[in-house]
């Protein structure tokens, strides 16, 4: 005879529900109707699964779990598996450096390389090609205006905005 069936479900589901429904009456005059109401739910579950016969699948889901839990746990065979798992996720991470590290001892671009060197915003020498060919590479750039000093001055309307504003001038709105 098994396990499931040596247990008396129907007395063990009513009496969950019976001493859910009493918690839900105490629920329900300490903290008010929605709270109870909600008591009341989950108390009724416990005989729902037994009305609907789905006590003895919860009953598999939790033994096959404890099953492959406790043959996780004790065998040596799974911990040698996780080993190699994580010795192969290991590898996976280290060989990525490990290629482009090749890759840039051959001269070869890697891709991050190429996609940086064909991308619109690709970096520009900081010297003129001109300037450095005629050895005029330390000229003096000028000055660049700061982030703040660019952001304290005014945008400009645009020519959208301009259009709406005169139709709100002509219609009399400030």
């Amino acid at each position: 005879m098994s396990t499931y069936n040596s247990i008396a479900w129907l007395p063990l589901c009513a009496g969950l529900t019976g001493i859910g429904l009493v918690i839900s009456w105490f629920v329900f005059r300490r903290r008010g109707f929605g709270s109870g109401l909600r008591t009341v739910a989950w108390s009724l579950l416990p005989l729902a699964a037994y009305l609907t016969g789905s006590i003895e699948m919860f009953w598999k889901i939790g033994t096959a779990i404890g099953n492959f839990a406790a043959h996780l746990v004790l065998s040596p065979k799974v911990w040698s598996g996780v080993g190699v798992a994580a010795l192969a996720a290991v590898l996976f991470v280290v060989s990525g450096p490990a290629k482009r590290r090749r890759r840039r001892r051959r001269g070869q671009p890697d891709a991050a390389d190429e996609a940086a060197a064909t991308s619109p915003g690709a970096q520009r020498p900081a010297v003129p090609e001109k300037a450095a060919a005629n050895g005029a590479g330390r000229k003096q750039l000028e000055p660049t205006p700061s982030r703040a000093a660019k952001s304290a001055k005014s945008p400009e309307p645009d020519d959208d905005m301009r259009e709406i504003e005169e139709i709100l001038r002509r219609r009399g709105i400030n």
